[in-house]
């Protein structure tokens, strides 16, 4: 008879892994910044402007409750267009605890951007291209931002990441373009 439930307990424990028995501490959750996947630098545009200040970076948490900033700040004026940093859907535009926000799923990507405080001129499930407008900037409400200012925010599923890593490195550093003469060369008739 002990054979018999000696079996059956044998084999259930050798189908255990090892984590399963063993007195092994839970693992450490990955800061929410930290997904292990690359950024897409699918980004065609900047949200404001053709290459706004940053007023304050990305600053992930250390936890997910933790305290950062879970986006970056552009600096832009009340009134301001908001575009669509690449092509997606609209999942979100409305207002969430008195500030407008505007939130699109980029298409192949699996990232979603979210715009705030931005007056939306979009609809929920509206398709948009890279540059096309999606709202307004609002005037400053509350301690966010002393001055006008778009809250640029990057999330794969629940995970914050940093937005400014959608930019190629051509959009992020380039200066303004100069034309410089063109001396000693022939004009075309």
């Amino acid at each position: 008879m002990t054979l018999w439930v000696a079996l059956p307990l044998g084999t259930a424990l050798a189908t255990l892994t090892p984590a399963a028995w063993a007195d092994v501490p839970e693992p450490v959750p990955r800061p929410p910044s930290d997904t292990g996947a690359p950024v897409p630098k699918a980004a065609r545009t900047w949200p404001v402007g053709t290459r706004p200040a940053v007023l304050r970076g990305w600053e992930p948490p250390a936890s997910v409750y933790g305290p950062g900033h879970r986006g970056v700040d552009l600096g832009a004026e009340k009134g301001a267009p908001v575009r669509a940093v690449a092509p997606g859907r609209v999942s979100y535009a409305g207002r969430i605890a008195g500030r407008g926000v505007v939130a699109v799923e980029l298409t192949g990507t699996g990232l979603r951007t979210t715009y705030e405080p931005v007056t939306p001129s979009v609809e929920k499930g509206a398709e948009v291209e890279a540059g096309d407008v999606v709202g307004t900037v609002e005037p400053p409400a509350g301690p966010h931002c002393a001055r006008a200012c778009v809250h640029w925010g990057l999330l794969r599923g629940k995970t914050y990441l940093n937005p400014l890593e959608l930019l190629p490195p051509w959009l992020l550093d380039r200066g303004p373009s100069r034309l410089l003469p063109v001396v000693g060369v022939r004009v075309p008739v």
